[in-house]
């Protein structure tokens, strides 16, 4: 496993390139959203999921890390995380999701901490 939380490992079966808009993603114990954007880009790959009603309509930023697997014929995508997990997680910034190396160190860490990956 590679060490970077922003990277997707290749057991997860994502194939870059891959529009992942739209997918559904689950936790552990449950459906969190649905993708509303995603990057692929080398050791800052992430992504943006809305959550909808359950979280009254919040986004959050899942680094590429969590994923555990990804299924094409599904558009599912499955996070190695609980909802409470997801649910604690930073605050998504909108503004500060790119380029920002200070929120994506303090994003990265709070789900390395996790390590349930």
């Amino acid at each position: 496993m590679s060490d970077s939380i922003w990277g997707y490992q290749p057991a997860t079966g994502h194939i870059a390139g891959t529009d992942l808009i739209g997918y559904k993603v689950e936790a552990t114990d449950g459906s969190i959203g649905k993708v509303d954007k995603h990057s692929d880009e080398v050791d800052s790959s992430y992504l943006v999921v809305d959550t909808g009603v359950w979280i009254f309509g919040k986004q959050v930023l899942l680094p590429a890390g969590t994923v555990q697997s990804v299924d094409q014929d599904e558009q599912k995508i499955h996070v190695a995380l609980t909802k409470d997990q997801i649910k604690n997680s930073p605050e998504f910034v909108q503004d500060q999701h790119v380029g920002d190396a200070d929120y994506h160190e303090r994003v990265g860490g709070y789900y390395t901490g996790l390590r349930t990956f």
